[in-house]
């Protein structure tokens, strides 16, 4: 019988990192940390942790990712997103530990008109993608051999804030809610993102990967499916009009990648596994949320 394997979760208790251990196998030995016991503002916490636990795998969901507030906190999200996973490298080929690390659709401009593929050139257009960037070059550029680099888009779940609990709350609140419609992209639950690491770590197929959930939509049609599918399982919601608006009618200090629909096949490739479509994965987590809809 095989020993189980230590695994390192750092970032734990964030949105992916709380369904990572709820989706966790029984074949890991799980061992978490997060702020303050681990800070990658504080580099020798991180060192203290691999050392002394010596893992088999790490895994990386720790991450600065106020996208808008990195405009002004740069220096902070360079040193979060890009020197800490620079730093986990280092450890992972000290300890001789496999490296799992989140990355971003924002690493890239937007302006392609098919989805994004890992060889793609990367061209972030804010400060987050380019502090996620960063992340990514100092891991490859480490020496470390055996990692993984999974890039994900509008990430949501059922353990902290996120969009679909947004919609929520103000069309409970409101008449009328002013969506984006003219950026592009695929949301990814949780659920199946954390699946999917660990399906990868099942691999010896390292290297960059893709995953969010299949199909595309604008965040227009996000919001509308989200308002749907709770009004089917018996919300009662206050707004009557999703209105769509361009990305200038909605001024951010950050600069979002009009579309940032990632290319699957590679992930599809090395574990032999599909890939849940948006609107399916969005059914789950509301029938999770509210119960199954009325007659099913």
């Amino acid at each position: 019988m095989a020993f189980p394997k230590r695994l390192l979760l750092i970032g734990a208790n964030g949105l992916l990192g709380r369904m990572v251990q709820e989706s966790i196998p029984a074949h890991y030995d799980l061992a978490t940390a997060d702020l303050p016991k681990i800070d990658f503002l504080r580099p020798d916490t991180v060192a203290e942790a691999l050392r002394k636990m010596e893992p088999e795998i790490v895994i990386n969901c720790a991450a600065h990712t106020a996208v808008d507030a990195c405009e002004s906190e740069e220096a902070a999200a360079r040193r979060i997103n890009g020197d800490g996973p620079g730093l986990l490298a280092a450890l992972a080929r000290e300890t001789r530990s496999v490296l799992v690390h989140i990355s971003s659709d924002y690493v890239f401009d937007g302006d392609s008109a098919v989805p994004y593929r890992e060889e793609d050139p990367p061209a972030p257009r804010c400060a987050y993608g380019r502090s996620k960037l960063a992340g990514e070059r100092a891991i490859l550029e480490s020496g470390l051999e055996r990692f993984f680099i999974v890039r994900t888009s509008w990430l949501y779940g059922p353990h902290g804030k996120n969009f679909v609990e947004t919609v929520l709350r103000l069309a409970a609140e409101r008449e009328e809610l002013r969506i984006v419609s003219d950026q592009v992209g695929s949301p990814t639950l949780t659920d199946d993102l954390a699946l999917a690491l660990f399906r990868l770590l099942e691999t010896d197929r390292f290297g960059i990967y893709h995953f969010s959930n299949e199909g595309s939509c604008s965040w227009h049609e996000f919001a509308s499916a989200i308002v749907e599918g709770a009004r089917a399982r018996g919300q009662i919601l206050k707004v009557r009009e999703i209105k769509p608006i361009r990305t200038d009618e909605y001024p951010l200090p950050a600069r979002r990648p009009p579309f940032s629909l990632l290319a699957k096949d590679k992930y599809r490739s090395a574990t032999g596994c599909e890939v849940p479509h948006w609107r399916v994965a969005l059914n789950r987590y509301l029938d999770r949320r509210f119960g199954s809809p009325e007659g099913k």
